[in-house]
């Protein structure tokens, strides 16, 4: 089954994956409207940093009932890159009506955003959302994966960087796996050991990339162009044996909770 539950802010599971000691909550507590969730995306999520790797923290913020109704654009989406304590964090958040609208359409890297197990601030509307993720996961989330491994095949034939070709593998498995149990899971090294058509060289090639976050890929193109290809194929056969629905079933319930949210911070 998908993440029906959001995860506890852990300190020893963001230490293990990697992540340098910033003081997450304090980015958190600098935002100028409160966070819903924040949470770890990136190659820590997907279990291939290196040591020189940034910080993806991805969230929602909920404005206040004037920043939507009023005449000014509201900052449905907000991104901020700092350096902290020599590391480039990198934080992008959504509106709570934004990113709900993002879930409903087939999205699947707002999923991973927000099943992420590296948490750096939740809340009660975090968890409800996650509770949702069953109700908007579906077999055309298998284009999303698609569409993402091809581009990520096409920065690697360009750049010959170990880091998108990852990306190609993490994103077709990730594909694969959803279209089979349901769950969003985005961790490489996971998806390694649970996928059985996975290549053997993953291991291998994440240690490599823990050495330098663009260092090269040291392959024969032929043989991964062949394992992509092969985990394409894959990935079209477990979508079409896929028993996930074929559309949200999540509107109304969403559009309550969006509203029910907004209304409650707005009352303090």
């Amino acid at each position: 089954m998908t993440h029906s539950h959001a995860p506890a802010v852990d300190a020893d599971r963001l230490a293990g994956a990697g992540l340098p000691g910033l003081d997450l909550p304090a980015v958190v507590a600098e935002q100028p409207d409160p966070l819903l969730f924040a949470t770890v995306s990136g190659a820590h999520l997907y279990g291939f940093p290196s040591r020189d790797s940034d910080v993806d923290l991805r969230g929602v913020h909920l404005l206040p009932v004037a920043g939507l109704i009023g005449l000014r654009e509201p900052e449905e989406t907000r991104s901020r890159t700092e350096d902290r304590a020599g590391v480039e964090t990198d934080l992008v958040t959504h509106d709570l009506r934004k990113f709900v609208r993002l879930m409903l359409r087939r999205n699947g890297y707002v999923l991973e955003q927000l099943t992420s197990p590296l948490v750096a601030h939740t809340s009660a509307a975090h968890a409800e959302l996650c509770a949702h993720v069953p109700d908007v996961v579906t077999s055309h989330h298998a284009h999303h994966y698609r569409g993402f491994a091809g581009t990520q095949w096409r920065l690697f034939e360009k750049s010959r960087e170990l880091k998108p070709l990852l990306y190609t593998y993490r994103a077709l498995l990730t594909g694969i796996h959803l279209m089979r149990s349901g769950e969003v899971q985005a961790h490489l090294p996971t998806l390694a050991a649970e996928v059985p058509e996975a290549p053997a060289r993953l291991p291998e090639l994440v240690e490599a990339k823990a050495a330098a976050e663009h260092g090269a890929a040291v392959v024969a193109t032929e043989d991964v162009r062949a394992e992509v290809e092969r985990l394409h194929a894959v990935l079209d056969a477990a979508q079409a044996a896929s028993g996930l629905r074929a559309e949200p079933d999540a509107l109304g319930a969403l559009h309550d909770l969006v509203v029910r949210v907004r209304v409650e911070y707005a009352q303090g």
